[in-house]
Order: structure tokens, then C-alpha cells, then sequence
């Protein structure tokens, strides 16, 4: 499969009761419209950790890509924006102090950062929950990850990621504590109505790296329970001649809605027909047929 160029990442923290259960999210986007997404999780941990984790995951799998493009990083924390372009400088110049003369927190991942920073990388800072799609993906996948479960995501990658994800999955990186979780990876196909037999090569690509990872049973269950979940869903709003929406259909489909709406009136997808039916006020209705 061939090498893809980055264009912008999305990076998201999250923890229940800071500190708490923590998860972060970080989604990749492609210049040719593809998107990875990554994951992980820590046992005890704050916000704040969890949003640098996010970023320093990005920066590792930057660094692996090893292409010349520059990147936007977006962050939903200033604390994050402000440290790695504003503040650091003088944290270094102060032996890792504070104006106060007190030592910077989380110092173990600010270094990580500061050593992983590349001026390909553009830092964007970009408000929470305001309705941005690429940081409302990366903060449901925190979130889940911070509630001990994962989103159910389709499992491949671009092959030149191999390397950063192997490492961002190894305990000993630093900038990765020994309890985060293992890393659940997901590449969202290309926007076809068809699966390719590239797509298809990659989907067994995955299949061998997440073995690689030894993700632990319980979480592939959980991926699995997941799946399941959603075909009983489409099943059922097949047999009931239920619409949905262009937004509802991309939902289930653990797919963007761009991706839907440029397929056309009728395309395959798994066990169903899916057709466009009629546009109510800014919305597209779509209906499945079951075909076995």
C-alpha cells in the first residue's frame, strides 16, 4: 500500500474525576482524504497528561512518516498551545521552573514534546465541543477510552504509519507511562463504493499488527460486541424501512459523512443496498435494503 502524506492532526484528552481513568484521541487526516484514528488509555491520570499524550502521539507518528509537508496540529487546550510555543522556552531557561520557582508540572511529557517538536508541525488551538468534526472525533475517542471502552473501528492502516504505531504502543517510549493501555488503530477506507483489493490487503495488514500488539481478548470482544451492535442496528432499521440521515448513516458506519454523500444515489454496503431516498429541509434521508 502506498505511502500517504499528512496533512493535519486532531488531539484529545480525557479523564473521569481528573485524576481519574484517562483517555486520549488523535485523529490523522491525509491529503488524499483518507484518516487514521488512534487511541489509548491510563489507569490514574489528569486532563491535562491526557491531551499531551494525545499530541505527543502525533508528533511520534510524524516523525515516523518522515515526510517533508507541513502539518497542523489542532488542540482543544490552551494549556497544551500555549506550553509548547509560548511557555517552554522559558521553563527551560530556568532549569524546568516556574516564574514562581516552582517546578513545571508534568516535566516528563513537556520534554517529550520539546524533543519531538518539529517546525513542520503548526500549533492551532481550536474551541471544544463548538461542532469541529476532527476534534469532536478525537474527543469521542478519548472519552471512550477513558470510560474503558473503544469506539468500534475499522482496522488498517496506511503502511508507512507501521513503525510509529509499534512505538507509540511500547511502554518504554518516552512520553508513554507503563500503563497505558494498548493502542486500538483504525483506518477509515477511502471514500468507494467498493471494497479495493488494496483495501482489502490492508485489512489483513491490520489484522497482523493488532495481533502484533497482543491487544488484550477483552478488548477485541469489546471491538467485536461493537460491530455486532451496529449491523443489528442497520438490520433493524432495514426491516422496519426506517430513514436516516446522511449524518445517523455515517454514524453507523463509523465512516465521515463526506464519505456517504459522495457515493451516489445507491451503493453496496456489507449485507445492504443503501439508497437515497428524498432531502428534508438540509438533510438527506437514506434507506437500507437487506440483500444476502
Amino acid at each position: 500500500m502506498s505511502n500517504r502524506i499528512i496533512e493535519s492532526f486532531y488531539t484529545d484528552g480525557a479523564c473521569l474525576g481528573n485524576p481519574g481513568p484517562g483517555g486520549w484521541g488523535l485523529v490523522i487526516n491525509f491529503v488524499d482524504g483518507s484518516v487514521v484514528e488512534i487511541g489509548g488509555a491510563e489507569e490514574q491520570t489528569t486532563n491535562n497528561r491526557m491531551e499531551m499524550q494525545a499530541a505527543i502521539a502525533a508528533l511520534k507518528v510524524l516523525d515516523a512518516a518522515r515526510q517533508s509537508n507541513p502539518v497542523t496540529l489542532y488542540t482543544d487546550s490552551e494549556y497544551v498551545k500555549k506550553g509548547i510555543t509560548q511557555w517552554i522556552s522559558g521553563w527551560k531557561k530556568k532549569g524546568w521552573k516556574t516564574s514562581k520557582g516552582e517546578a513545571v508540572s508534568n516535566q516528563d511529557l513537556w520534554q517529550s514534546l520539546d524533543r519531538l517538536n518539529s517546525n513542520l508541525i503548526t500549533w492551532k488551538y481550536v474551541r471544544g465541543h463548538s461542532g469541529n468534526p476532527g476534534n469532536e472525533r478525537a474527543d469521542a475517542i478519548a472519552s471512550a477510552f477513558a470510560s474503558g471502552t473503544s469506539p468500534s473501528l475499522q482496522q488498517a492502516f496506511p503502511s508507512n504509519l507501521e513503525v510509529a504505531l509499534q512505538e507509540i504502543s511500547d511502554p518504554n517510549v518516552a512520553g508513554l507511562s507503563d500503563k497505558t493501555a494498548p493502542t486500538t488503530i483504525a483506518y477509515k477506507e477511502k471514500q468507494s463504493s467498493v471494497l479495493t483489493a488494496e483495501q482489502t490487503m490492508t485489512e489483513s495488514l491490520a489484522n497482523n499488527v493488532l495481533e502484533d500488539l497482543n491487544l488484550p481478548r477483552e478488548l477485541r470482544v469489546t471491538q467485536l460486541r461493537g460491530l455486532i451492535e451496529s449491523l443489528r442496528i442497520a438490520d433493524e432499521i432495514a426491516s422496519k424501512g426506517y430513514l436516516i440521515s446522511s449524518s445517523e448513516l455515517a454514524d453507523l458506519m463509523d465512516v465521515n459523512a463526506s464519505a456517504v454523500t459522495s457515493r451516489g444515489d445507491h451503493w453496496p454496503w456489507r449485507n445492504w443496498v443503501v439508497s437515497r431516498v428524498r432531502r428534508e429541509g438540509n438533510q438527506i434521508l437514506w434507506q437500507l435494503e437487506r440483500v444476502d
